[in-house]
């Protein structure tokens, strides 16, 4: 089904899908000009959970949940969305910031042409670069350019069309994704929605944005999002998302660990690790499976630990840490990362602050409809597409 009904409402309605590696959501959100997005309906399916990856099996588990997704938005009839916005999530993208430098012996104009080529230039660099690395040869499509910073002659500048200069510096943040994996998402969607042009974003940027517009004073910080199969880590100096790095240590590592090591099922290591973090095992469980769980933890940590070097490279890592994962599992992070003793004090200023992106942060800045779930990762979302994308 393709029509919908007029919305009665005077808000335009956006839809927006939230694509990770253990499910997909999706929302639909009264756009509001000059105010806060509400969300108006919220719904998230499981992608399904194997106890080992295999590539193809995985884009097609996906899509299988976002055709799910997809439908029940579609069968509730909420409204035509003006706007149709796709966010994805690790491993559905890679992204890069990139620096780009200029400069002449003599002063040239900075034109809207002259960027432009630069920046073409720096795309197809990073496609080539990516090409190069990856394990499929496929092409793959930009979906995402955000220009963060233009020095012109040393000097940051908001307004560079027109400016006579020697040196020209652009700091760009470039995400892009495969054909084959953007092409079913599309198809997907337009077979309930039809859209000419459906927006994908990164989560990298929009997590940024929105941390960045609340928290005007936090200069310098980290993302850290906890996927199912993905940690990615993001830093942010002097408002310039800078750095990113992965690893493939997820919380589904921790479920396949449990699973492997009382040689049990993957829900019934789900089950047992949460009564672990809820303290509601019994005391002879709880004593045999802490070591399972600490040794687990620690292979986390460890990774965790490494990919701050591989960021820090010789600068400070920020201290705060602006943290999305499942909301029952932030204490279970945010412990590990709390008690992390070497990096906090070897690369940091002071001791990780870690604050959550959920209810209590972004409490302000979305509203939900009665009854409907609250979605920390689809709030977000719906903050950066009515604040920066609408």
């Amino acid at each position: 089904m393709k029509v919908f009904p007029k919305h009665k409402k005077k808000d335009s309605l956006a839809l927006v899908f939230d694509i990770s590696s253990s499910s997909v959501g999706g929302a639909v959100f009264q756009i509001k000009k000059n105010s806060i997005p509400k969300i108006i309906y919220s719904i998230r399916e499981p992608i399904l959970f194997e106890k080992e990856i295999n590539f193809d099996k995985f884009l097609s588990s996906t899509i299988k949940s976002l055709e799910i997704v997809v439908g029940k938005v579609c069968i509730a009839r909420l409204g035509v969305p003006k706007k149709i916005s796709c966010v994805l999530l690790s491993p559905w993208y890679v992204s890069q910031t990139r620096t780009v430098n200029f400069g002449k012996n003599i002063p040239f104009t900075f034109t809207t042409k002259l960027a432009d080529g630069l920046i073409q230039k720096e795309i197809k660099f990073f496609e080539e670069e990516y090409l190069k690395n990856a394990h499929s040869k496929k092409d793959i499509r930009p979906i995402e350019l955000k220009n963060m910073k233009i020095m012109l002659n040393g000097y940051p500048s908001s307004e560079p069309i027109g400016q006579k200069v020697k040196e020209i510096e652009m700091t760009l943040f470039i995400s892009m994704s495969s054909e084959k994996v953007l092409n079913k998402i599309e198809e997907t969607i337009n077979r309930h929605f039809y859209t000419k042009n459906l927006d994908f974003t990164s989560f990298a940027a929009a997590s940024f944005s929105v941390v960045r517009d609340i928290f005007v004073h936090q200069n310098d910080f980290l993302l850290v999002d906890i996927g199912g199969e993905i940690t990615d880590i993001s830093m942010i100096k002097k408002d310039i998302l800078s750095e990113a790095v992965s690893f493939p240590v997820g919380f589904n590592y921790i479920i396949r660990g449990v699973s492997s090591a009382i040689n049990c099922t993957l829900d019934e290591a789900k089950s047992y690790l949460s009564l672990y973090k809820d303290k509601h095992m019994i005391l002879s469980m709880d004593k045999k499976f802490k070591p399972i769980i600490e040794k687990l933890k620690k292979d986390w940590l460890n990774s965790f630990q490494e990919s701050l070097f591989d960021l820090s490279k010789n600068i400070s890592i920020p201290s705060t840490i602006f943290l999305t994962v499942d909301k029952s599992l932030v204490d279970f992070f945010s412990e590990i990362i709390k008690n992390e003793e070497f990096n906090q004090y070897a690369l940091t200023e002071s001791k990780f602050k870690v604050v959550f992106l959920g209810d209590q942060t972004l409490n302000d800045f979305v509203a939900f409809e009665e009854n409907v779930k609250h979605d920390p990762f689809l709030a977000l979302e719906s903050i950066y597409i009515n604040r920066f994308l609408n």
